[in-house]
Formats: C-alpha cells, sequence, structure tokens
C-alpha cells in the first residue's frame, strides 16, 4: 500500500479498484448506514402521516417541508462546503441529524401521541423535517464532494458506481427495514434504530482524513459572487445543465412513490411489510442496474440511452398508476427503478468528469437543489395531484407528463443527446 492509502497494484478485476482503498472503504460504509437511516425515516414518516391524517395532501406537505429549506440554503451550503474542511463538516451535520431522529423519537411515543394530539404530532414532525431539510442541504454534497479527494481522477467513474450502488443498497434494506419494523415495533422503537444507524455512519466518516478546501483564499470570502460562479457553470456546461433538467422534471413529475402509503392500504391493501416492499421497490431495480454496470459499464452513446431510460421510467409510472394487482405493481417499480438507475449513474459521472475540482461543493449544491426540487417538490405535487384529482389520475398524469419532459429535452438539448464518455 503506497503513502497515499492507494493501492501498489490494481487488483485484476477493475470493478473492484476503489473497493480497495481502505478509506473510499470507511466512507461508503458510513455512507451505508447514513442513507439506510434516511430512507427508513422517509418510509415511516410516510406512514404515520397517513395513518394520522388519510389525507394526500398531508404526505405532500411532508416534502414542501423539506424542500423549503433544501432549496434555501443549497447554494449558500455549496460555498460553504468547497471553503470548508469537509469531513468536519459532514460530522457536525449528521449529529445534528441525531438529534433529529431523537425528537421524532419522542414525537410519536403513546404518551405524546394521547396527551398532544394528532395535529400537534403532524405539525411537529413538519418542523423536525424542516431541520432535517437544512441539514440535507449540507450533509449530501459535503459527503459527495469527498468523493474525488479520495480516489484517483482515473477512477471517478467506478467510484461514482460503487458510491451509487451502495446508495441503493442502503435504500432497499432501509424502505425494506422500516416496513418489517412498522409491523412489529412501535415507532420509538423504528427512530431509535435510526439514529443509532446515523452514529454508525458517524463513526465511519470519522476514520476518513481531514478533506480541506480546495477553493482559492481569495474567493473565500466572496460568498454570493461564490454561489454565482457555481450557477455560471452548471448554465454554460449544456451537457450538465440539461441532465440536472432531465432528472428534476422526470421525478417532479413521475414521484409516484410519494403515494404509495396510500396505494399500499387502499388500492393493493397490502399489510406495513408489503408498503415496506413497495417503497424498496424501485431501489432493488436501481440497484441491480447500478452494480450490473459497475462490472459492465456502458460503451457510448451514454446521452442516448439517458434519454431512453428516462423514457422507460415514465412507462413504468404509468403502469404502476393503473395497477391493482400487488405484483404488478411492484414489477412496474422495480423496472423503474432500473430506467433511473441508468439515469444517476450517467448523469452523476457526467457532473463528476465535467466540474472542475474547487467547484465541486458549489456544482454538487446546484445538483442538490435539482434533486431535491424533484423528490420534495414531486412529493407535493403528487400529494396536490391527488387531493384534486384522484390519487390513480395524478399517477397516471405525471407518468405521461415525464415522456413529454423527454420529448422536449431530445429536441431542445442535442449536446446532452450526443453525450459520450
Amino acid at each position: 500500500m503506497s503513502d497515499d492509502g492507494n493501492p501498489k497494484e490494481k487488483p485484476k478485476n477493475i470493478a473492484l479498484v476503489t473497493i480497495a482503498i481502505p478509506e473510499f472503504k470507511s466512507f461508503i460504509i458510513g455512507r451505508f448506514s447514513l442513507i439506510m437511516a434516511l430512507r427508513m425515516t422517509a418510509t415511516t414518516i410516510g406512514w404515520i402521516i397517513w395513518q394520522i391524517t388519510k389525507n394526500p395532501l398531508y404526505i405532500g406537505l411532508v416534502g414542501l417541508s423539506e424542500v423549503i429549506p433544501a432549496l434555501l440554503f443549497a447554494l449558500p451550503a455549496g460555498h460553504i462546503i468547497d471553503k470548508s474542511e469537509k469531513k468536519g463538516l459532514a460530522i457536525r451535520s449528521l449529529s445534528f441529524y441525531v438529534l433529529c431522529a431523537l425528537v421524532l423519537m419522542w414525537l410519536t411515543s403513546a404518551s405524546v401521541l394521547h396527551h398532544m394530539g394528532n395535529r400537534f404530532v403532524t405539525f411537529s414532525i413538519y418542523v423536525v423535517i424542516f431541520g432535517t431539510g437544512i441539514l440535507r442541504a449540507f450533509a449530501n454534497p459535503a459527503m459527495n464532494a469527498m468523493i474525488s479527494q479520495i480516489v484517483p481522477r482515473e477512477l471517478l467513474g467506478n467510484a461514482v458506481n460503487w458510491s451509487q450502488t451502495t446508495f441503493l443498497s442502503a435504500s432497499i434494506l432501509g424502505h425494506a427495514t422500516a416496513g418489517f419494523l412498522i409491523a412489529y415495533c412501535s415507532y420509538p422503537v423504528i427512530f431509535g434504530v435510526i439514529a443509532t444507524l446515523v452514529m454508525l455512519g458517524i463513526v465511519f466518516v470519522l476514520r476518513l482524513k481531514p478533506k480541506p478546501s480546495s477553493m482559492a483564499e481569495a474567493t473565500k470570502s466572496r460568498t454570493w459572487k461564490s454561489v454565482g460562479e457555481g450557477l455560471a457553470f452548471v448554465y454554460k456546461t449544456k451537457e450538465v445543465l440539461a441532465a440536472m433538467s432531465l432528472d428534476m422534471f422526470a421525478v417532479l413529475f413521475g414521484g409516484a412513490v410519494a403515494m404509495i402509503s396510500i396505494y399500499a392500504t387502499d388500492i393493493l391493501k397490502v399489510s406495513p411489510v408489503g408498503y415496506g416492499w413497495l417503497n424498496a421497490a424501485s431501489d432493488i431495480g436501481s440497484g441491480v442496474m447500478i452494480a450490473s454496470m459497475t462490472f459492465f459499464p456502458l460503451k457510448g452513446k451514454q446521452g442516448q440511452i439517458l434519454m431512453y431510460a428516462v423514457t422507460g421510467f415514465g412507462i413504468c409510472i404509468i403502469v404502476f398508476g393503473l395497477s391493482k394487482l400487488f405484483l404488478l405493481s411492484f414489477l412496474a417499480l422495480i423496472i423503474s427503478g432500473m430506467m433511473d438507475g441508468i439515469s444517476v449513474l450517467i448523469r452523476g459521472t457526467i457532473i463528476q468528469l465535467k466540474t472542475p475540482e474547487d467547484m465541486k461543493g458549489r456544482v454538487l449544491s446546484v445538483g442538490a437543489m435539482f434533486i431535491n426540487s424533484s423528490n420534495e417538490l414531486g412529493q407535493f405535487e403528487s400529494g396536490l395531484a391527488a387531493k384534486l384529482m384522484g390519487v390513480v389520475p395524478s399517477v397516471v398524469f405525471g407518468g405521461c407528463m415525464t415522456l413529454l419532459v423527454v420529448g422536449v429535452t431530445w429536441l431542445k438539448a442535442p449536446k446532452l443527446r450526443k453525450m459520450e464518455y
């Protein structure tokens, strides 16, 4: 092993090359624990809100509660990440998330639900989710920005593959575990497990070397000028802008996952365990696809493949919206996840390869702003549309709008369509 922590000789299997770097191994274990906790939180909160309110709009408000702070803080967070030591910033953010999990553990206890009432608990959950939205604006981009400081540039594609595979494996286990725990345990026990997982993630992040700022000293004090530089870079780099925009609008309209708690209880009529598996289905598909692409990477025409994948995603959302059979719904979500996995991997690689090192935090924060706006605003849009149109018509409408977004992107973003790496 060399002094910089990289292996002296590459493993025979190129797909395993980044795993041979001890620091990267600690990074993905810490990331696994964190993402599993986040997915358990989302699944549990979705179930609790639906059981308390029986109103799809209130499920949508969970997304709105998280997206508002995430968007407000995303751009200044990028500047702070670029000028800060990233490991310490990530640890501070994760520590506050432990506190949020403990507050949720208290809020969902039987005594609080009984004495304070459903309205107080629902409002308080929104407040806590608002806080986690602030934390996500810092924690996720800070963690992602560390990847290029851990592995050599020529291994970034492989590192992104492993990072996404870890993310999706943790998502699958997090959603499924939450479903099982909802069926057999109390809510405080679930949030206690979540807090423990985040603390475990902190332990592994502590094993990383410090990740100092890569921003020039002259730029560190010019916060809004620095933020503007990040936005300007994304705007002028058309492949990055188009990839982010395609993902944002596709997920904004195709966010069927937000309605899974309603589908599980009222349409498919399955148990909390079935609910957990429905939540995990898209991540199972994404995990299978990204793991396959780690060993068998795409060879050219990645831009076109991205367009085809998002088209397939939209079709799967329409099928899920119309289905009344659990197995068909589960399969539709798995295939949608496979399509999304292709999209995530191509988009993530484009951003890592196109972005200079000293702008990683700002550009990744812009990316986080796109992702947060698509996921959480998509959840709000789904809840509002379901309230106005009905659950099934709203999901089918979202899938159709996703197909329209792909068509517009195909015509208006030729650089992305022709992108290869």
